[in-house]
């Protein structure tokens, strides 16, 4: 088996990432601190340290989506059902059996059919949820009775808030699962690090042509 080096991730990406993924574990286990689960600092500490975070978090998101509308790279994320099947049969299935995986990463096409639909609902239903409700927590909950936006309650908002946050942790707990299956349990983790990766399936293993997958 034949392999070569593919450079997969660009340097905003690998910072983007690791920062983004400092940033989430921040305010998951911040956030579970203010509901009270843990264990390892004050309350008032939590909150400060949440929201300082969430604002760093919507700084980072607000640059990564200007760097992806002006470097082309959000077409990476645009849907496409081209071996879906095949993808989903190796995860639940074939991964298990040893087999190889039907998708082949290019720096065109770095993420496979189910990837492209997770990162897509993690950005167009996670992330807005967690936005809008943690901003209208921010902003209204010293006095919501009397502003009352929308007709919302508090609760209404910080359950929003809370299953968001919920989703993010699975999401993320996926995420980290996933990115063990490579090759070895560091070849992906690797690939974001340094951001090249080795292809195991010759230099023209790349999917077929960029307009058959966008």
């Amino acid at each position: 088996m034949s392999t070569h080096r593919i450079y997969l991730f660009k340097r905003f990406e690998r910072f983007w990432h690791w920062s983004q993924a400092a940033l989430v574990i921040t305010m998951l286990v911040t956030g579970f601190e203010i509901h009270g689960y843990l264990g390892g600092f004050d309350f008032k500490s939590a909150v400060l340290v949440h929201g300082y975070a969430a604002w760093a978090l919507v700084t980072l998101w607000v640059f990564a989506i200007f760097w992806h509308f002006t470097t082309g790279e959000w077409r990476q994320y645009i849907p496409t059902l081209q071996k879906i099947f095949l993808v989903a049969r190796h995860y639940a299935w074939g991964i298990f059996r040893g087999e190889a995986h039907p998708y082949h990463q290019t720096p065109q096409h770095k993420h496979n059919p189910l990837q492209r639909l997770a990162y897509l609902w993690l950005k167009l239903m996670i992330n807005p949820l967690i936005w809008l409700s943690g901003a209208f927590l921010l902003i209204f909950s010293y006095d919501w009775i009397r502003t009352m936006p929308f007709g919302l309650t508090l609760a209404d908002m910080a359950w929003t808030h809370t299953a968001a946050a919920y989703m993010m942790l699975l999401f993320f707990i996926a995420h980290v699962y996933l990115a063990t299956t490579g090759h070895t349990p560091l070849t992906y983790i690797k690939a974001m690090i340094t951001g090249w990766e080795d292809s195991y399936d010759g230099p023209q293993a790349g999917d077929s042509s960029p307009s058959k997958n966008a």
